[in-house]
């Protein structure tokens, strides 16, 4: 099975706002850095979009190492509660609708396709690539506005 590295990022400016999400693939050495705004957004929704659009770009499953300074995501799936929002059929334990259910059903199918790993990295610090992915998002944000 292809191993394959994806770091990701979610920016929002205004929360709900503008929001815009980066990821960088590595392969055997190769990278491949993809990003997207969208209008009326939340930073969550950024996060998690940012993973679900890195493992569409791979072609057969692959074994990921996933990094990410999300909480959410990461814990998501780290900490099972994926796994318990299915068996739910997309709600919380509290039986409430559970928030960007359409995002997590999509990384769970996903999930079945891939091997994933999920690891949290500290943001903003000296990650270079959750450095280049947070610059994707961020000015994948200032081109939505710009109108670019």
């Amino acid at each position: 099975m292809k191993k394959v590295i994806l770091y990701t990022d979610g920016a929002c400016s205004g929360n709900p706002g503008v929001g815009g999400w980066g990821a960088v693939l590595i392969y055997m050495g190769h990278e491949k850095r993809i990003s997207a705004a969208a209008e009326s957004t939340t930073n969550n929704r950024m996060e998690v979009t940012a993973v679900i659009e890195g493992l569409k770009c791979l072609k057969e499953s692959c074994e990921v190492e996933v990094y990410s300074d999300s909480a959410y995501t990461v814990n998501a799936f780290n900490q099972g509660w994926i796994f318990g929002w299915a068996k739910l059929n997309w709600k919380k334990a509290d039986n409430k609708p559970l928030l960007n259910s359409d995002l997590w059903q999509e990384l769970y199918a996903l999930s079945k396709i891939h091997k994933l790993t999920f690891n949290k990295v500290k943001g903003h610090a000296d990650n270079e690539y959750n450095n280049i992915c947070d610059k994707l998002a961020t000015d994948a944000i200032k081109n939505f506005k710009s109108g670019l």
